[in-house]
């Protein structure tokens, strides 16, 4: 499975990429599409991990949610925008299977990951080898390691002798997807927050006060997966904690968290439940329902018997329970250069969350900025766009000593002037990114040389 390798456009050798999940192929693709050649090497489905299923590109092993699509007031939106402009094949895929999910970009995983794969199979300057590199040879001169959070050990041994430091590493945790037929719809509803997006892409599972103390109890009373050995010493990551590592820090922890009840109401009794348990669409037919903000690390038996607890879920279905596994990420602002090179190793490239951001489209925006730097398109996003400013934390905007995996957020953008706050702060700094982006992705042409 792979195209024809031919030359790229004034381009010499060839660019290695470790790696199709989405920071991988979207590295594939801008490489390709600026004429480089490229060999994609990905182990799946010839060698497992803990969590995949699939040997397809891009799938999406936890939520099927890109989270929020407003590039106005969310930063990450602002993210999905900057990389539609910048050609970007996962957003392009991404709004070919799009769901409804109120104001998010969610996504039938099946579908995103399939468009994916056929479109890198069958582009000329793509060549896919399905097998585990250990160790790129030392005469690959152009490699980019996009192994995500589940690198093979002996991946991940040859990154730590390169990197001569010990990678972090933290707990990536699997939400359950629910078969929609089995979901009691006569005591669910659908409705997103506040009616969001079409206002009923949601569907709402209520609990009272009594109900939720008895989910709360039996929640934490549950038997969890044993840790082993070498895990112990591995710290979560409070972007995707599981519910039950939520539920210990207090009673009301998940009412305010993932099973608040805000901007909801239940229709036959006109009021807002005491807590809610959201399920989101998590394919094209509708069939499938994952449950929003329930990683877990519960035994599969107990999570069968703890949620059938939760109204509306007595006889559930699932097609696939909750799981935990491990995510490892290398120390990218003492090791990586503005262009994502080892500073001791520049042959060697990172992408996505081996590099330490957090997030599908985080991980996707970084394997897009890698695949650009590799075919020598070398100039950095303007610190003032969503990409850049991701790109600016995580090789030198952080503390090396105390980095940890970071979501796009507007408090790693530069300042802007004026009185604006909130939301109108929020678009000044959008309305700023667009403007500075346009201007990187269209260069004015050198002196002399204008149309």
């Amino acid at each position: 499975m792979h195209g024809g390798g031919t030359e790229g456009q004034g381009l010499t050798g060839v660019i290695h990429i470790i790696g199709a999940g989405l920071a991988g192929s979207e590295a594939a693709w801008q490489a390709a599409r600026s004429g480089a050649r490229v060999v994609l090497h990905e182990m799946r489905p010839m060698r497992a991990t803990e969590a995949h299923q699939t040997g397809g590109f891009a799938e999406l092993v936890c939520s099927n949610s890109l989270r929020s699509d407003d590039c106005e007031n969310n930063a990450v939106g602002l993210l999905h925008e900057e990389m539609r402009r910048a050609g970007s094949l996962v957003l392009k895929a991404a709004d070919a299977h799009r769901l409804p999910a109120g104001g998010a970009l969610a996504v039938d995983r099946h579908g995103f990951s399939a468009e994916i794969t056929r479109a890198l199979g069958e582009h000329a300057n793509i060549e896919i080898r399905r097998e585990e590199v250990t160790e790129p040879p030392a005469d690959w001169e152009n490699v980019i390691v996009a192994t995500g959070p589940l690198t093979s050990p002996a991946l991940a041994a040859f990154i730590r002798g390169a990197t001569d430091s010990e990678a972090l590493s933290f707990f990536d945790a699997i939400a359950p997807i629910v078969h929609h037929e089995t979901i009691d719809m006569g005591v669910a509803w659908k409705q997103s927050r506040y009616d969001k997006g079409d206002g009923a892409d949601y569907i709402n599972c209520p609990l009272d006060e009594a109900g939720y103390c008895a989910f709360l109890d039996a929640l934490l009373r549950g038997e969890k997966i044993e840790f082993k050995e070498w895990e112990r010493s591995t710290p979560y990551f409070e972007g995707c904690l599981p519910v039950e590592v939520m539920a210990a820090r207090g009673p009301d922890t998940l009412r305010y968290g993932p099973m608040k009840p805000v901007g909801l109401r239940d229709p036959r009794t006109g009021r807002r439940p005491y807590a809610v348990v959201q399920l989101r669409q998590d394919n094209a037919l509708a069939t499938l329902w994952n449950m929003v903000g329930f990683q877990t690390k519960l035994k599969h038996a107990e999570q069968v018997r703890v949620f059938r607890m939760i109204p509306g879920l007595e006889n559930a279905s699932f097609a696939r329970l909750g799981g935990l596994h491990r995510n490892t990420f290398i120390n990218s602002p003492r090791l990586l250069d503005t262009q994502l090179r080892l500073k001791t190793r520049p042959a060697l490239r990172f992408a996505g969350q081996v590099t330490g951001v957090e997030g599908y489209v985080e991980s996707a925006a970084i394997g897009l900025l890698a695949g650009r730097f590799a075919s020598g398109k070398g100039d950095p996003p303007p610190p003032t766009t969503a990409l850049g400013a991701l790109l600016g934390h995580i090789t030198g905007g952080a503390d090396a000593e105390t980095f940890q995996p970071m979501n796009v957020n507007f408090g790693l953008f530069p300042e802007i002037g004026g009185d604006a706050r909130g939301r109108d702060r929020k678009k000044e700094l959008s309305k700023r990114a667009l403007a500075d982006l346009e201007a990187w992705l269209n260069p004015p042409a050198p002196r002399g040389q204008e149309k």
